[in-house]
C-alpha cells in the first residue's frame, strides 16, 4: 500500500499538486446536535488529510403509508439531487446495504488507489431513510456496505467520516488505527 503524506496531495497533470477533495453528499440534515458535533470533530481531524465538503440535499417527501411507487419516485428525486453534486471525473462511492463489505485497511487502499490513478475528487453518497436510487448505485464505481446491519443514515454519516479519517491514518502510518 502506498504511503500518503499528511498533505495527501495528487498531481493535477500540470506539474502542480492538489489535496484530495472528498465530498460527502447526503440526503437530509442532521437535526440532533450530537450528530452535528460528531461530524464537526471528524471534519476538524480530516482537514490535514483532504479538502472535505459535506453537502446535504433535501429529502423528498414521502407519505406515512407510502406505496412502492411513491418511494421509488422519492428515491429518483433524491438520486438526481445527489448526482448533481458529483462533478465529472469524480470517483463515486455509494453506501448501501447490498454493497461490498471491506475492512478499514481495504477502504484505505481504495482511497490510495483512487489517488494513484490521478483522480483528485471522491464523492461519498449517503441516501436517506429509504436508501439510494438504482441510478446512484449504477453511477458508483464502489458500492460500500458498512455492515449487513441497518443503521440510521445520520449514524452512517458519522461512521463514514470516522472510517475516512482512519483510512488516512492508516495511509500515513498514524497511530489511530490499531
Amino acid at each position: 500500500m502506498q504511503r500518503i503524506s499528511p498533505s495527501t496531495e495528487t498531481d493535477d497533470g500540470k506539474g502542480k499538486t492538489e489535496m484530495l477533495k472528498i465530498t460527502v453528499a447526503c440526503v437530509g440534515k442532521l437535526k440532533e446536535s450530537y450528530w452535528r458535533e460528531a461530524v464537526a470533530e471528524y471534519q476538524k481531524r480530516l482537514q490535514s488529510y483532504c479538502s472535505l465538503d459535506i453537502v446535504e440535499v433535501e429529502e423528498a417527501p414521502v407519505p406515512q403509508k407510502a406505496s412502492q411507487a411513491q418511494i421509488d419516485a422519492a428515491l429518483e428525486t433524491e438520486g438526481k439531487r445527489l448526482l448533481s453534486k458529483a462533478p465529472a471525473g469524480a470517483a463515486l462511492c455509494s453506501l448501501c446495504i447490498e454493497g461490498k463489505e471491506m475492512g478499514s485497511e481495504r477502504f484505505a487502499r481504495w482511497l490510495s488507489d483512487i489517488q494513484v490513478r490521478g483522480t483528485s475528487h471522491v464523492v461519498l453518497l449517503i441516501g436517506g431513510s429509504w436508501g439510494l436510487s438504482p441510478e446512484v448505485k449504477r453511477a458508483s464505481g464502489l458500492r460500500l456496505s458498512m455492515s449487513p446491519m441497518t443503521f440510521p443514515h445520520q449514524l452512517a454519516r458519522v461512521m463514514l467520516l470516522e472510517q475516512t479519517y482512519r483510512a488516512f491514518q492508516i495511509l500515513s502510518g498514524g497511530k489511530y488505527h490499531k
